[in-house]
């Protein structure tokens, strides 16, 4: 790969696309990252199948070294994409990310309208056993305490904190480098400046420590 300023890839969640993306992406090129949203069909294709869209999509990028941004789902096909061991990258921030599952989603997943909303890559990751991090990438977790989402109208009993579709439990996993816990909601995090500050710190730091002043 070329060298040059360090790129970013970031990846959205369930049911949304690329543009879910843009206020945090401005947020990351304003620190200096180049940003490269990457798009996949969160429901209609499988785990596996969209981790090698992604790798194909990295691949195409030139750039001395690639970190990772995924919201949600975004996170876990991240998280399946360099397990595989399809490409190589450098810093990795998950944002709200059910790495433990998801109480809503199993909720949900009870009827068969709700299994068939969820698709296919929900579905195989729940499948899977409780992961654990032992890649050599630092990954830093930032997860959402204010509690505002249609997953707590799914599960009313959602597990406190939570981000109002995730409890703050199903975002840790053993492995992990650091963790910050910020006062915004499951979507409410992709259009907050701190967030995008406190996950450029850690893609260029490895840190959360400089990004997370109010």
């Amino acid at each position: 790969m070329a060298s040059g300023r360090a790129a970013v890839v970031v990846v959205h969640g369930l049911w949304t696309g690329p543009w879910a993306m843009g206020w945090l992406s401005r947020g990351l090129a304003a620190a200096g990252l180049r940003v490269f949203r990457f798009g996949y069909a969160s429901v209609r294709e499988g785990l596996q199948g969209n981790a090698a869209a992604l790798a194909r999509f990295a691949q195409g990028i030139e750039a001395g070294e690639i970190h990772w941004v995924g919201h949600s789902l975004g996170g876990i096909l991240i998280f399946r994409t360099l397990e595989s061991g399809l490409f190589r990258g450098g810093r990795v921030v998950m944002l709200g990310s059910p790495l433990k599952g998801s109480a809503a989603a199993a909720r949900l997943a009870r009827c068969e309208t709700g299994r068939t909303m969820l698709g296919r890559s929900v579905r195989e990751w729940f499948d899977a056993p409780n992961p654990r991090w032992t890649l050599p990438f630092d990954l830093g977790i930032i997860a959402g305490t204010k509690s505002f989402g249609l997953g707590r109208l799914v599960a009313p009993g959602l597990a406190k904190p939570n981000d109002g579709a995730i409890s703050l439990e199903e975002t840790r996993i053993a492995g992990a480098s650091e963790y910050l816990d910020l006062p915004v909601s499951h979507s409410g995090m992709l259009l907050s400046s701190r967030v995008a500050r406190s996950a450029a710190s850690f893609l260029r730091r490895g840190t959360f420590a400089d990004g997370n002043a109010a």
